[in-house]
């Protein structure tokens, strides 16, 4: 029987690189987490086209762009939007809960 999904507590916003891609494991798993413009997301780590860390990245407030072939993923949708990058990132629910990043997880 699969396990029931909850929100859980991922990183203290104070924690954050602010308006930047910050890198967190949780549960085995390498995430990233970005400082939008427009608030807070998670996605998996990996780049869906050279499985390179997208944390170190450049990353422009809404873009983040792979640092070994210069794939372009929406750090707000996940949406793969320059090539070589066709498969968007998997982004994880996330929401902001007395200055903690939460996931569900």
């Amino acid at each position: 029987m699969a396990r029931e999904k909850t929100w859980q507590d991922l990183i203290n916003v104070a924690d954050l690189f602010a308006g930047d891609a910050t890198p967190v494991s949780f549960q085995g798993r390498e995430l990233a987490v970005f400082d939008t413009k427009e608030g807070i997301t998670v996605a998996l780590a990996r780049c869906t086209h050279g499985a390179a860390n997208l944390c170190d990245g450049y990353f422009n407030g809404t873009h983040i762009e792979c640092p070994l072939h210069q794939g372009l993923f929406d750090a707000r949708s996940g949406a793969a939007v320059a090539a070589p990058a066709r498969v968007p990132l998997r982004m994880l629910q996330a929401r902001v809960v007395d200055g903690v990043v939460q996931i569900m997880a």
